[in-house]
């Protein structure tokens, strides 16, 4: 089943992969808030692919997001959920989507919580799904409610709308703003505003976008936008989806194929489309930013492509960037941004004299060594020529003897002039 959110302006696409039947939790959104609303879905135990593959517990030693606040952007975050209810995960956040001081941690839909689990979801027992830095602090900014009209066709997110929420996450101290969606058109309102954020130090990560036909190449905004991290998707195997949007804009890519993540109201969902590889950056950006302070949004954006995972493409190819993102080397590699010293200038030393004479006086007795040791291995092999030969002059009696003669070589067989495969024919 496919689910958009967005118009000609905004797009975001949603592909479920595995919908299971409803548990009992369930969310507390502001009254009607909610026009029917998503349900719940059971917890899902195995540890998906994409965690498999980036192995988070092998970069927590060095970073776990502590202290960095991420913006998401979206339809809400349910905060909830599980694995996003400890104290510090989910903040209160800003509804822009309706009217009132209404807060952002309500999910309709579950796409905001599933990106928001992505980077930041709590590990709990029995369950394989956890985010990959999460510790970082999610900060929910709603923007739309609804992935689909009553007619079925794509919702519209206000592009003004979607301007307010990035210029409020950069406001509120955001270091990192996760944008799950995309569209063909270059909006002023959009592209001011992630200028305004860049301004403020953050680093904005958006999709590279879905519905990729063919081989054309075709920029999407806001990834288009300068200084923005766009992100393509690929599947277990390392390739692209089909899907996954090509062009200038793609900067690297992520698990993005039947990806894990959370839903309102309790329980876990799969999930198709860069919606949900853009979360994999994100949490990769925090964890950078926790382990490297000192570094501006530029310089993450830098070291995560510069630690980037060779991908089939080749890096800076437009369908996967510099490749596939890498959190442990993003966070551990020890980049240095110096270039190479040059080398020392050689210099030749004076030879010492005595030195010289003692060797001069080694090699020329090692040569005279030499030269005995050969004579004395020449005269021992005419000796033993000479013992030889006086042995059998002295058996001969020392007379000539005529040289045994040649034995005498059969004469070979002339071929006829014509080779019969069958009997000779008879005259």
């Amino acid at each position: 089943m496919m689910r958009t959110i967005g118009s000609v302006l905004m797009t975001v696409v949603i592909a479920v992969g595995i919908v299971i039947s409803t548990p009992d939790a369930s969310a507390a959104p502001p009254a009607g808030a909610c026009n029917n609303p998503d349900p719940a879905r059971p917890p899902v135990t195995a540890q998906p692919w994409a965690q498999q593959m980036l192995d988070p517990r092998s970069v927590w030693p060095h970073s776990t997001g502590a202290g960095v606040l991420v913006a998401v952007v979206d339809s809400g975050v349910d905060a909830d959920h599980p694995q996003l209810k400890a104290p510090g995960t989910v903040l209160r956040g800003r509804d822009f989507h309706l009217v009132g001081n209404l807060p952002g941690n309500f999910d309709c839909i579950s796409h905001g919580t599933a990106v928001a689990s992505i980077i930041a979801a709590d590990p709990v027992d029995g369950v394989g799904f956890v985010g990959l830095a999460p510790d970082a602090g999610i900060l929910p900014v709603r923007v739309t409610d609804r992935d689909l009209t009553d007619t079925g066709q794509a919702a519209a997110i206000d592009p003004a709308v979607l301007a307010r929420g990035i210029r409020y996450a950069a406001d509120q101290g955001a270091k990192v703003i996760n944008l799950s969606l995309a569209g063909t058109a270059d909006n002023r309102y959009v592209r001011d505003a992630v200028a305004y954020a860049r301004g403020k130090d953050a680093l904005v990560v958006a999709v590279a976008g879905n519905g990729q036909q063919g081989t054309t190449e075709r920029t999407l905004f806001p990834a288009g936008y300068e200084g923005v991290l766009g992100v393509g998707a690929v599947d277990q195997t390392g390739t692209r989806l089909p899907s996954s949007q090509i062009g200038p804009h793609v900067d690297l890519v992520a698990p993005g194929g039947a990806v894990l993540g959370a839903t309102r109201a309790g329980g876990h969902q799969y999930w198709q489309g860069t919606s949900f590889a853009a979360p994999f950056v994100s949490a990769t950006a925090a964890l950078v930013r926790a382990a490297w302070p000192t570094l501006t949004a530029d310089q993450v954006a830098e070291r995560i492509l510069a630690t980037a995972t060779p991908a089939p493409g080749g890096r800076g190819s437009p369908a996967y960037g510099a490749g596939l993102v890498n959190p442990y080397r993003a966070v551990t590699d020890g980049l240095v941004t110096a270039p190479p010293a040059g080398l020392a200038a050689l210099t030749l030393t004076a030879e010492d004299p005595e030195r010289a004479r003692t060797a001069a006086r080694w090699e020329a007795t090692a040569r005279t060594a030499r030269w005995s040791l050969g004579a004395a291995g020449g005269a021992v092999a005419l000796g033993l020529i000479a013992a030889l030969l006086l042995g059998r002059g002295r058996r001969a009696r020392w007379r000539a003897r005529p040289a045994r003669p040649l034995p005498e070589q059969p004469t070979p067989a002339e071929p006829p002039d014509q080779v019969f495969l069958l009997p000779h024919p008879r005259g």
